[in-house]
């Protein structure tokens, strides 16, 4: 629920932003390795990995870099949010 939230608000933001020269946009990550993720049991892992649909593994927090540093560094990016979640789509529960 929290990703449509962001998804919904990132353009109406970027609208408010406009005219003082602030671009929005939002970078929203799917399954991302990092420690919050080692912590879950491989069983959990291994599931949500199953979900994935290319490629079959969690996404990396440089992967996220890269996106980051574009979207900083292109000047004309303005109200995008960009999944970064290798296809998967979790439901809420």
């Amino acid at each position: 629920m929290l990703v449509l939230r962001w998804l919904i608000v990132t353009l109406p933001i970027a609208r408010d932003l406009a005219s003082t020269g602030i671009r929005v946009n939002t970078i929203v990550p799917g399954l991302i390795h990092t420690s919050l993720f080692q912590g879950a049991p491989q069983k959990v892992i291994d599931s949500l990995v199953t979900r994935v649909l290319y490629p079959k593994r969690p996404g990396e927090a440089d992967e996220i870099l890269v996106v980051a540093v574009m979207l900083m560094e292109n000047k004309y990016m303005n109200g995008e949010s960009i999944r970064m979640d290798g296809g998967i789509r979790m439901q809420p529960r």
